[in-house]
């Protein structure tokens, strides 16, 4: 599973940099982030998938309907209807929306921060692309972030009809259930820091 956190940076093309692939805990593979500020975006691959974390293996994606696998079946239950009524939607109009990562483990998230520490340098840096387990939306099922073509354009032009909001300036495939009661959703936070 790869996250992809879009950066605001005027200008710059740069070139990917992988790091290498280095033995995790209990075997498992693990990768270090890498960057890629060709498109714009920053991808992070997570140090390790372990079963029931909420992490997802390379290439892997879910619809919102795999709440057999615990990233989609440990969100709350509010936001998985929400999800799932947007993706009907969607699809109607041709898009196909996936579940790139919903629900994670304290454990999980951490990895992910200590991962995009290693990669960022500092943890101010890292935590303008990931959250603390203490701060995350993840870990209480109350966010999830969504892949497919199309689809993080549709739910920001969609979302709100179903509560559904995107946060973070930096991060479009990012969302909550959001909207205050007028149906409308809050100014975007400039990323995950605040």
């Amino acid at each position: 599973m790869r996250l992809e956190f879009s950066v605001v940076t005027a200008g710059i093309l740069g070139v990917a940099t992988t790091a290498a692939i280095a033995s995790g805990a209990a075997g498992l593979p693990v990768r270090e982030p890498r960057i890629s500020l060709a498109d714009n975006t920053v991808s992070v691959d997570p140090p390790a998938v372990a079963a029931g974390d909420g992490s997802l293996a390379d290439g892997q994606n879910l619809t919102p309907f795999d709440v057999q696998n615990p990233a989609v079946g440990r969100l709350d239950p509010q936001l998985l209807t929400a999800i799932q009524q947007a993706a009907t939607a969607a699809s109607a109009d041709g898009i196909t929306m996936t579940i790139t990562s919903g629900w994670r483990s304290p454990e999980f998230q951490q990895r992910l921060l200590d991962s995009a520490i290693a990669q960022y340098g500092s943890f101010a840096a890292a935590r303008q692309f990931v959250q603390t387990p203490e701060a995350s939306k993840h870990v209480i099922g109350e966010a999830v972030d969504v892949g497919g073509v199309g689809a993080d354009q549709w739910l920001m032009a969609n979302g709100a009809r179903f509560g559904l909001c995107r946060i973070y300036a930096n991060e479009v495939w990012h969302f909550e259930l959001a909207t205050d009661t007028a149906g409308n959703c809050p100014p975007l936070l400039p990323d995950a820091a605040g």
